[in-house]
């Protein structure tokens, strides 16, 4: 119950904050000595992340579907190509290479470099244009490697575009929504055409309470992160991701 509730929480912070959900759930897992839990609970992660994503656009949700802004979902499907590709073809290989410690401290080095930087670049007013949403779409696609950050890599290309915070945030999060969707079917995918079940999977309770728990943690963490791009400090993200990349290249 304990494991369970330690990553629904990394999960539902790391997801949406700009410091990386596969990077901190790898060093959550190193530096608490937590084993693997099985694909079931994988899949209760994202669908319970994908839940938040839903809640907190709703209205935006609603209005994009009642008004039929098809030009907005295009940008949205548009964003999804690159990393679709990269999934599909080569998620595993990354994976692998990418498996240690240090790897995914050097990731979260380039994440905390990358997110300090945005300090240093203007606020945009503009809004999210075919060519933006490719390269949030681009962006999107680097985030793969463990360590670095989706919501990071699509916000720092936001306002290197110089799109309105806001703007970029809604767009961010809802351009989530494909990917995650994907990474939860490619895990359902994978446990179908695995020879035998994994021995220690978790509960469908515990799923349950797993994805709860992330949903409602990431439901309030669009809250903080939205709170900094309006208030000009998401940049403070970025000494974080270095500390904490410089200290999980001692891991071993």
């Amino acid at each position: 119950m304990a494991q369970v509730l330690i990553l629904s929480v990394l999960q539902g912070v790391a997801e949406f904050l700009p410091i990386s959900s596969s990077g901190h759930l790898a060093l959550g897992k190193s530096l608490l000595g937590l084993g693997e839990t099985g694909l079931r609970l994988d899949v209760a992660l994202h669908v319970g992340t994908l839940v938040a994503v839903f809640a907190f656009y709703w209205t935006v949700v609603r209005r994009i579907l009642v008004c039929r802004e098809w030009s907005y979902v295009g940008k949205v499907v548009l964003s999804a190509v690159p990393a679709g590709l990269v999934g599909v073809l080569l998620k595993d290989q990354l994976e692998t290479a990418f498996a240690s410690t240090q790897a995914v401290g050097g990731c979260l080095i380039a994440t905390g470099l990358i997110l300090t930087a945005t300090r240093f670049l203007p606020r945009g007013e503009k809004g999210v244009s075919v060519f933006s949403a490719l390269g949030m779409g681009l962006a999107q696609a680097v985030a793969i490697l463990p360590g670095i950050s989706r919501s990071g890599m699509t916000l720092a290309a936001a306002r290197l575009a110089k799109i309105d915070a806001e703007k970029a945030a809604e767009f961010s999060f809802l351009m989530s929504a494909p990917p995650i969707a994907g990474a939860a079917l490619l895990e359902i995918l994978k446990g179908l055409k695995a020879a035998e079940p994994v021995a220690d999977e978790v509960s469908w309770t515990l799923c349950g309470v797993g994805a709860l728990v992330a949903a409602v943690v990431g439901y309030f963490s669009l809250k903080v992160l939205l709170r900094s791009l309006k208030s000009d400090r998401f940049w403070l993200f970025g000494p974080y991701c270095f500390f904490a990349g410089c200290l999980a290249l001692f891991c071993r």
